[in-house]
């Protein structure tokens, strides 16, 4: 197809040549918290099986036939430019088994990928309107992944959960023991959500159309109206903004949702595009998945761990620079506690410290200096 010609409203762009990864391991893109989850799961003896049992008490099948009955079937005869995507996506992540995608009628641009015994992807029409051709592939790179790693299976799992603890909020203490295990698979979920957005990068291998993506899902389809770079810099505002009551309510405003906020996700991704890491993944050294079986348990744990302590060591949030500054012993801390709040935000000046404590933040006053936060380190 030549550039610059309309196919189903898209323009096309040149193809190219892409690079494929045969045999790849989801542990090779996955986040270090939500690998540690799923490795723990996948040495569970049985687990899966346990979990297929329970598709006949889920409302998989409901879901199955809803979509088949209200909503079109992606393939060769419809939406075939998505197809196409499809089966590319399939091909670069060496997923044998291509899974079914539906387009649902919707005008809020969304997709999932749900099922027990076989996952199913679904995107709304409100989201195929608003992406282009490149942005649209990461997209589908992304429901992909979610499938290669088994998302599909612990999301069902968290839409039965949530329903049943609306059903129980009458039972003394039923909906809170619910409610804290919905809390704890949502945790998971938003970063088996940055996990996914890593391997629509690795399908669509084009980190500013991934970065498009996210942008128009925040703002709509203006783009011309936006720019990448800004729309980074707010999620460096968000980050580093504030003081402890604005860092207890991004906890908060987070705690109910599946996904993390869409600024949030997009300096995640290009972190992670610019680590050691992501290049060796390009460069064909990653782990295979024949070599599943042999993951430590107690390996990705520390690197789950690590994660999270460097996440809190590099942050510019002020309740983890408390946090940090609490771990390394700062010498200012009780001060800035007897300021109050305005003790912690971010630009508030600090008198002089002696030598740097290993493990501290570098000033601590949110100059930006510090090195951004590298997934898996």
């Amino acid at each position: 197809m030549s550039d610059g010609q309309q196919h189903h409203g898209h323009e096309s762009v040149p193809s190219r040549q892409r690079r494929r990864f045969p045999g790849i391991s989801s542990r090779a893109y996955e986040h270090p918290a939500d690998r540690s989850a799923l490795v723990a799961l996948r040495k569970l003896s049985g687990f899966d099986t346990v979990f297929k049992a329970l598709s006949g008490l889920l409302p998989e099948r409901s879901l199955r036939l809803l979509f088949l009955s209200d909503s079109v079937r992606v393939s060769d005869r419809q939406f075939a430019h998505l197809n196409d995507m499809l089966r590319d996506a399939c091909h670069i992540l060496d997923l044998e088994k291509v899974p079914p995608m539906y387009v649902n009628q919707d005008p809020n641009p969304n997709a999932m990928c749900i099922g027990l015994d076989e996952p199913i992807i679904v995107v709304t029409t409100g989201l195929v309107e608003l992406l282009d051709e490149e942005e649209m592939r990461a997209v589908v790179g992304h429901e992909v992944g979610h499938a290669l790693s088994g998302h599909s299976v612990y999301r069902t799992v968290l839409l039965f959960l949530t329903s049943l603890a609306v059903r129980v909020a009458w039972i003394p203490l039923g909906n809170f023991a619910i409610m804290a295990i919905v809390t704890a698979l949502r945790e998971w979920f938003r970063k088996s959500e940055l996990s996914a957005d890593r391997a629509g990068l690795l399908v669509g291998q084009d980190l500013r159309a991934s970065m498009r993506g996210l942008m128009k899902i925040a703002g709509g389809n203006h783009l011309h109206e936006m720019n990448v770079d800004a729309f980074l810099e707010q999620a460096d505002e968000y980050e580093a903004g504030g003081d402890l009551r604005d860092s207890v309510l991004k906890i908060l405003n987070v705690l109910p949702r599946s996904h993390p906020f869409t600024t949030v996700r997009a300096a995640e991704l290009q972190r992670w595009a610019a680590t050691r890491d992501y290049q060796r993944i390009m460069d064909g050294h990653y782990p295979r998945r024949d070599e599943d079986k042999d993951a430590s348990v107690r390996e990705t744990w520390r690197e789950s761990a690590s994660s999270y302590a460097g996440d809190v060591r590099t942050s510019k949030d002020p309740l983890m620079k408390l946090v940090n500054d609490i771990a390394g012993g700062a010498g200012d801390l009780g001060d800035r506690v007897r300021r109050g709040f305005g003790g912690f935000t971010s630009s508030a000046p600090r008198p002089p410290r002696g030598p740097q404590e290993p493990g501290t933040a570098s000033g601590g006053g949110g100059t930006g200096d510090e090195e951004p936060p590298r997934d898996g380190a």
